[in-house]
C-alpha cells in the first residue's frame, strides 16, 4: 500500500517500534509521523518510510485535524 496523508502505519525501527502512527505528510525520502500522544501533529516525527509498515486503513481529514481526534482513531483501530 502506498503512504498518503492519513495513512495508518506501524513503525518498525527505533523506539516507537510497534506503535501505530498516521502519515501526515510525504516526501521524497522521508514520511512525517504523528500519534497524537508522543509525537504531536506541530512536530511530527521523520522516518524512513523502510521503516513503518502501512496498513489497510486511512484516516479521514476530520480525524487527521487534531492530536485528540488522531488519538482517539488510533485507539479505535488498535482495539479492532
Amino acid at each position: 500500500m502506498e503512504l498518503v496523508k492519513g495513512s495508518v502505519a506501524v513503525s518498525l525501527m527505533g523506539r516507537d517500534k510497534g506503535v501505530l502512527m498516521c502519515v501526515v505528510e510525504t516526501g521524497e525520502n522521508r514520511v512525517w509521523v504523528c500519534d497524537g500522544k508522543c509525537r504531536k501533529l506541530n512536530k511530527p516525527k521523520a522516518k524512513n518510510p523502510k521503516h513503518i509498515k502501512p496498513l489497510n486503513k486511512k484516516l479521514s481529514e476530520e480525524q487527521t485535524a487534531s492530536d485528540k481526534s488522531i488519538r482517539k482513531a488510533l485507539k479505535q483501530i488498535s482495539e479492532a
